[in-house]
């Protein structure tokens, strides 16, 4: 039963990346990059309980890769989209950054204003 849990949110996944995949003022950084980033956080993100390391490592990782405001701007819309696409199933996902003490300059939430991020 876990299995066909698991490949539904894989799937789930899938199509958030899909969905985000578009280029973005011409960042830098990805949504397959932030995706790389923030994957080990999905079991947390859907389930809460404890943090994994790899979770809060990619986190730093990637509040690291955000060098302009374009990258930022283009993290923040991938991020949006995946608490916006799992909302009830991603429903811990915006308290990961401070569960890891990093801090990103927006919160990872569907009503967040991408464009108004520095």
């Amino acid at each position: 039963m876990n299995v066909i849990k698991n490949v539904r949110i894989g799937c789930v996944w899938l199509v958030v990346i899909c969905m985000v995949m578009s280029p973005t003022s011409q960042a830098a950084i990805t949504c397959g990059t932030v995706t790389s980033y923030i994957l080990p956080c999905l079991t947390y993100a859907r389930n809460g309980g404890a943090i994994p390391q790899a979770c809060c490592s990619g986190v730093r990782n990637f509040s690291t890769a955000g060098k302009t405001t374009a990258d930022r701007r283009a993290a923040c819309a991938c991020l949006k989209q995946f608490a916006g696409a799992g909302a009830s199933t991603f429903k811990y996902a915006a308290g990961i950054p401070a569960k890891c003490g990093v801090n990103i300059p927006y919160k990872i939430d569907p009503s967040t204003d991408c464009t108004k991020v520095a």
